[in-house]
């Protein structure tokens, strides 16, 4: 009974050999150039806080979240796409739903002003 898992314990063997090799390989002949901007934090596009209480502004963050929630409601639609024809009417209706409250939660973030950038 313990043949049966020896193919897996022999994939994980050679999946581990493989990565660590690599990691060793790349070690020995990458460059080793450090200086001080490698060296540097870097946080999202701006110098890292030098106090943990500083202000700072919050419209990127809101920007990207609303960007990633958008883009990942219309990636819902290439596999409704690709079986729209077998799926029929109420697969219709049920994606109009959907889009109508997209574009409305759209709409919302527009007239709040969260999608303007000063």
């Amino acid at each position: 009974m313990l043949a049966e898992y020896l193919p897996i314990l022999l994939f994980l063997i050679v999946a581990t050999g493989v990565g660590v090799a690599l990691l060793i390989i790349g070690w020995l002949l990458g460059p080793r150039r450090p200086d001080g901007e490698k060296l540097s934090p870097y946080e999202c596009g701006f110098e890292a806080f030098e106090d943990a209480r500083m202000q700072f502004d919050v419209r990127y963050y809101l920007i990207a979240i609303l960007f990633i929630v958008f883009d990942l409601e219309i990636a819902f639609l290439f596999p409704w796409a690709t079986v729209f024809r077998e799926l029929g009417g109420p697969a219709l209706i049920a994606m109009g739903l959907f889009l109508g409250l997209l574009v409305i939660g759209f709409l919302y973030e527009w007239k709040k002003g969260a999608l303007e950038w000063e």
